[in-house]
């Protein structure tokens, strides 16, 4: 199971939010760069990112501390806020980010989805953002009449390289990833699912490899910043989950 660190970037900063909300959030470190590095330093693998300027803004809102944190890192990192259109896509895979995850494009425009990962194989991730099973867009803004389950089965043929599944009611909220859903997404279709949203130590990563879905890694945010998840244990955790 892979582990992604989190650096959530709202005017340049690393910050979390509650559920998705603009108007409840912590600032954990002024420099993005430096949380990158120490992230890699602590023998994370991946790094995920996500510009969330962008995603209400629906463009690349901090793109040059994006940039930096790019240039600061070896570990291959996934960028995901504001990208809607193919040209995003590409600006930022040449730019060095290893992966894209489209959210809101995913819904409002899943043509741009297919051809993305038929022009970059393995490139292109799915950013499904849920409240109460139904997906949510634009920064988590609008709800959509779509559930989880109908819109990953959208691209099950298409290529895409992951799932990354938020449950948003848990997002920031150190209650716990939500296991049950995680795993009825994993299992409902053939697209490797990530996890992401609420968890709040070491004992998250073990539920999640136990659900014997095929969940193939974790977005860990808060706990991280707040020490409630020791890098080193959680690796250990992750590494005999594989």
């Amino acid at each position: 199971m892979i582990l992604f660190p989190a650096i959530d970037l709202k005017d340049g900063r690393c910050v979390r939010l509650k559920q998705g909300n603009m108007q409840q959030v912590t600032v954990f470190n002024d420099d993005a760069s430096a949380q990158a590095r120490a992230f890699e330093a602590g023998g994370f693998e991946w790094l995920h990112v996500v510009d969330l300027n962008g995603a209400f803004a629906g463009r690349s809102v901090n793109a040059e501390v994006i940039r930096a944190i790019r240039s600061a890192i070896s570990i291959p990192m996934q960028l995901g806020g504001g990208i809607r259109d193919l040209a995003g896509v590409e600006a930022w895979l040449s730019a060095g980010v290893t992966r894209i995850i489209l959210g809101t494009a995913a819904v409002r425009n899943p043509a741009l989805v297919k051809e993305a990962s038929r022009l970059y194989p393995g490139r292109i991730a799915v950013g499904i953002d849920a409240r109460d099973g139904f997906v949510a867009v634009e920064g988590w803004a609008e709800a959509s009449t779509l559930s989880a389950t109908e819109l990953g089965k959208r691209f099950e043929d298409a290529g895409v390289a992951a799932i990354i599944f938020t449950d948003i009611a848990r997002d920031g909220m150190l209650k716990g990833v939500n296991v049950e859903a995680t795993a009825a997404l994993a299992q409902a279709i053939s697209i490797p699912v990530i996890a992401s949203g609420g968890v709040s130590g070491v004992e998250d990563i073990a539920a999640l490899a136990a659900s014997d879905a095929p969940i193939e890694g974790v977005v860990i945010g808060r706990a991280l910043y707040d020490g409630r998840i020791d890098p080193a244990i959680a690796l250990s955790a992750a590494k005999r989950a594989r």
